[in-house]
């Protein structure tokens, strides 16, 4: 007989390798599904992978005030011929000026029909795992950044963060929308997205970078309710 120790190696294995999925969102329930991705993918052939039982995705395009996602140009361009609607993400710097970073977002991202509201990507990361929540300068920036990116594409952002920040995230931004991060369980119901990332080991066809995996993402919401999400006056 396997010893317990030795079954959740083997658990844990094939969790690890995408063969066993954590999280299994109903369909019905939740019928529209998107993937994130960045140059961690490599190469994309955006005909395959959108025909893969997908409806959006968000591609990654900046970081801090000067970064460009390698692949960014090429994803966005690409992506915009398909039938995926497609959004932006930005991944929020504790360390620079809110209003640079939206700049850099700004200057990088350009409008396209049908494109999902802009995103930040905002999980607290070395001396700030501890300080974030109690940094103002940290809160007014993130703010400055959500404002300015509001004004300028007319959408109101969401904010992607994990289910340990989300308490600082609703204290202070409670009127945005949430893209929650939730891989190994469903999200804590007093958490209330509008997508929910369920998994970072699901294995899709089309792309060719050192990254085996994309992840996934469920929206809350109807066919209907997804097709109006992010419009003008939505």
């Amino acid at each position: 007989m396997l010893g317990v120790g030795f079954s959740l190696c083997i658990l844990e294995f094939l969790i690890y390798y995408g063969i066993v999925q954590m999280n299994y969102p109903s369909s019905k329930k939740y019928p529209i599904r998107g993937v994130d991705i960045s140059h961690y993918q490599g190469d994309i052939d955006w005909e395959i992978l959108s025909e893969q039982g997908i409806d959006f995705a968000y591609i990654k395009a900046t970081e801090g005030s000067s970064h460009e996602d390698s692949q960014f140009q090429k994803n966005w361009s690409e992506a915009s011929d398909t039938n995926l609607r497609i959004g932006a993400y930005h991944f929020f710097s504790f360390e620079t000026s809110g209003l640079t970073q939206a700049e850099n977002f700004i200057s990088k991202v350009y409008t396209v029909d049908n494109m999902l509201p802009p995103a930040v990507d905002v999980e607290p990361y070395g001396q700030f795992v501890e300080l974030a929540s109690d940094n103002t300068t940290v809160i007014e920036d993130l703010r400055l950044w959500l404002q300015t990116i509001e004004k300028h594409y007319g959408m109101k952002p969401i904010i992607y963060t994990t289910q340990a920040y989300y308490d600082t995230i609703q204290s202070h931004f409670g009127e945005y929308d949430i893209w929650i991060r939730s891989v190994y369980t469903a999200p804590s119901k007093k958490i209330s997205w509008k997508i929910w990332q369920y998994s970072n080991r699901m294995r899709l066809d089309g792309y060719y970078g050192d990254e085996r995996y994309i992840d996934m993402n469920a929206f809350a919401g109807t066919k209907e309710e997804f097709e109006a999400y992010g419009k003008r006056g939505k």
